[in-house]
């Protein structure tokens, strides 16, 4: 059981989109909205984690699979450019007025709906659900009640990841008094999600490519 969690908290707290959106929202001061955001998040995991875990891997085939990626490649991409689009605004006299006008154009994004959303859509939820509710469950034993315990365990895994990330980048937020300094980590975290979303468009859309998609 100790393999489940080490697995679960292996991928989760590793950098992804989900991750890198709470610790942009850290540096730009919105703990507030961040918070429903993970949870967000978490709420998508138990979901997942439940019908996968009493369902079976059979309810999501290759093609639902692709398609699923396919849109949230679509969503990380604007949100991205959301975040690119805020790192370029006109600088002001300090940091503090910059984050306040970031806060009013990107709190509408970062809240509950589009953390449940984008974990809904992240092909990065399917590699941690699948393998431990399709084989590391069955293998410990974990069923019937057991199940939904170790999902909502799963899932507060899946809530403080975010939170981690979002306290870190509040930190560092908090060190930060130059507004173009508020500017570049902006377009940096811009350009990290622009790189997930890449490297998920290539790995999960388009080496998978369905094959009744193709021009014959």
């Amino acid at each position: 059981m100790v393999e489940i969690l080490a697995y679960a908290f292996g991928i989760m707290y590793t950098p992804g989109p989900v991750n890198l959106l709470s610790l942009n929202a850290g540096i730009n001061g919105q703990k507030r909205s961040a918070v429903y955001f993970c949870l967000g998040v978490s709420c998508a995991m138990l979901l997942l984690f439940l019908i996968f875990s009493y369902g079976g891997s059979w309810l999501l085939n290759a093609h639902y699979q692709w398609i699923i990626s396919l849109c949230g490649t679509c969503y990380i991409f604007y949100l991205a450019l959301k975040i690119a689009k805020a790192g370029m605004g006109p600088e002001r006299n300090n940091a503090k007025q910059v984050a306040l006008k970031k806060n009013k154009g990107n709190d509408q994004e970062l809240n509950f709906k589009s953390g449940l959303l984008l974990q809904l859509l992240n092909p990065k939820s399917f590699i941690v659900i699948l393998p431990i509710a399709t084989i590391q469950f069955p293998a410990a034993e974990i069923t019937g009640a057991y199940i939904l315990l170790w999902s909502l365990l799963l899932s507060a895994l899946a809530f403080g990841a975010p939170n981690c990330y979002m306290l870190i980048g509040s930190r560092l937020g908090g060190l930060v008094h130059d507004p173009r300094y508020f500017r570049w980590l902006n377009s940096s975290m811009a350009l990290l999600l622009f790189y997930v979303a890449t490297d998920i468009a290539y790995h999960h859309v388009y080496l998978t490519w369905p094959t009744e998609l193709s021009i014959s």
